[in-house]
């Protein structure tokens, strides 16, 4: 067999897969890709957003209402996507993702478990069923999102940072499992991108009690995300089609993909001073 891992995967006009695909980065992954020729099978567990998203593009797609952490449930997406596709399955975007603001000596559990199961075990479901379809054909690229928080710690985001992290780790041992296939793993660390994320989250207290409420913690989120997902999308499709393994999605997650390997013990002392001077500004 030929080794093309040195060479970016083919992308466009091929059959893509995309979770959370019912708002945010996955809507705007979707309707880009599609845009570019993919036949789309979407999924998400917001099926009106599912809904929205599918009839927002042209060309053919595939819609399922699916719970992530439901290992069967992926399964069985992966053998209707399998059956459904109009061309060979290009690219496999696990993407789907939630958080918990709370600290760790007050801590819910359950919440936790909650980020865990989506953001990780969601993502470790997706690659199973999708990963011998690619490896049949013996070509593709398996996508997963991991974040910004995947590269530094943050308080009040431990749950959130250990999935990340875990996506981060997951992706890249199985880049190197990969190493003798034409089948491609990218890792994606996107910054502050304009999403749901912190108004869908489950809220407890966030840091130094700045953001007392979620309502307040969403309206801060939303005036400090300057990516779109529209320009996420972007960057995730220009990455994935020029051969990346590891792709940063706005300024700030190459601001601190740098600032964590020039004080990697110390950048936390950095991001707290530039908060504050965001905060007065």
């Amino acid at each position: 067999m030929s080794r093309r891992s040195a060479a970016a995967p083919l992308v466009d006009g091929r059959t893509a897969v995309v979770t959370g695909a019912g708002s945010g980065i996955g809507r705007a992954v979707a309707r880009r890709l599609a845009a570019h020729g993919c036949p789309v099978a979407l999924a998400d567990w917001n099926e009106e957003g599912l809904e929205e998203t599918a009839a927002s593009i042209d060309g053919p797609v595939l819609a399922r209402k699916l719970d992530v952490r439901d290992r069967q449930a992926q399964m069985a997406f992966a053998a209707a996507v399998a059956e459904w596709a109009p061309a060979p399955l290009g690219m496999v975007f696990n993407n789907a993702g939630v958080t918990v603001l709370q600290s760790v000596a007050d801590a819910a559990p359950e919440d936790d478990e909650w980020v865990t199961d989506v953001n990780f075990n969601g993502v470790v479901h997706g690659v199973r069923a999708f990963l011998p379809l690619l490896l049949r054909q013996d070509a593709g690229v398996v996508v997963n999102t991991s974040s910004v928080f995947g590269l530094i710690g943050f308080p009040h985001q431990t749950a959130y940072c250990a999935s990340k992290f875990a996506v981060r780790g997951y992706t890249e041992a199985l880049r190197q499992e990969l190493r003798d296939t034409n089948v491609h793993a990218v890792v994606v660390h996107p910054g502050g991108v304009r999403t749901n994320i912190v108004a869908n989250a489950r809220f407890r207290s966030d840091f130094r009690n700045r953001t007392p409420d979620h309502a307040t913690a969403t309206r801060e989120f939303a005036s400090i995300a300057r990516t779109t997902p529209e320009r996420a999308a972007e960057i995730i499709h220009s990455g994935v089609r020029r051969g990346r393994s590891r792709i940063l999605v706005g300024p700030d997650a190459v601001a601190f993909d740098l600032l964590v390997r020039v004080a990697p013990t110390r950048y936390y002392d950095v991001i707290d001073r530039l908060e504050s001077l965001v905060r007065r500004s």
